[in-house]
């Protein structure tokens, strides 16, 4: 983010793991859960990310209605 110039508010962070959704936690941006990845969605919502689609296609839906 520093090198790009970006806030964490403007950053979303889109990960498939528990590591992705700690990673982004740590850096203070919000984060998004794809669910077919490594890790199961309950581990994901765990995580308590703003959203947990399932796959590729429901991951471009969700950033069409909330970009």
């Amino acid at each position: 983010m520093e090198e790009l110039g970006v806030v964490p508010e403007k950053t979303l962070m889109i990960g498939d793991t528990i590591h992705d959704m700690k990673m982004a936690h740590s850096a203070g941006v919000p984060r998004l859960g794809v669910a077919h990845g490594a890790h199961a969605k309950a581990a994901l919502l765990d995580c308590e990310p703003l959203a947990c689609v399932e796959d590729l296609a429901a991951l471009r839906v969700w950033l069409l209605r909330h970009a």
